[in-house]
């Protein structure tokens, strides 16, 4: 059964972890690897929140080989008959090997080009607020894709390119190294959840 949150909103709205082109600590242009936990802590958030899908993205075989396992694991194996919600949450999560692919995948099940939206800790000056975004979401019949950096963030170049960048999470702290999921249990919150935050 849907959610209050899911009632309240007329947008889909996916999400996607990026795996690259990400940064790390030198700002290099890296490809980061798989983390079971981000799976199964970013499936659960997504289902929780009623998110419209759960992309994960990454270039290499040998990482989508290992989702495989980790997937067949909790959607076919034992630890989908031993936990059947984490079963659930995993019927949200889809893999593919570049955003273009994701975009595809999204336009071809809604009909609909949809929106990009990064996150980032950086402040870039083309961003949108919560506030605005949670009332697009809200009041218009549109598509939405969140993207989720690894590492030490999405390139600036897949950033710019986006529709928006929301603002980051806490943007005047000293100390802003949120793991990735707790940034996507934080955002979606902001974003789906009750009203309260505004």
């Amino acid at each position: 059964m849907a959610g209050s949150s899911e009632i309240l909103r007329r947008a889909k709205v996916y999400i996607a972890l990026l795996h690259y082109p990400m940064y790390n600590k030198r700002m290099d242009v890296i490809t980061t690897s798989i983390t079971n936990l981000d799976l199964h802590d970013i499936a659960r958030a997504s289902r929780t929140y009623d998110v419209d899908g759960f992309l994960v993205i990454h270039p290499s075989e040998n990482q989508h080989n290992l989702l495989r396992e980790i997937v067949a694991y909790w959607q076919e194996g034992y630890g989908g008959k031993y936990n059947p919600d984490r079963k659930e949450a995993f019927e949200l999560l889809r893999t593919f090997y570049t955003l273009e692919e994701a975009l595809a995948y999204i336009e071809k099940e809604t009909g609909k080009k949809p929106l990009t939206v990064a996150t980032d800790a950086r402040v870039y000056p083309n961003t949108v607020s919560y506030r605005d975004l949670k009332t697009r979401i809200k009041e218009e019949d549109g598509v939405y894709l969140i993207l989720f950096g690894t590492g030490w963030g999405i390139k600036k170049e897949l950033m710019e390119a986006c529709d928006y960048i929301l603002e980051p999470i806490e943007k005047g702290r000293s100390y802003n190294h949120l793991s990735v999921r707790s940034a996507v249990a934080i955002i979606l919150d902001r974003l789906l959840g009750e009203e309260w935050y505004l």
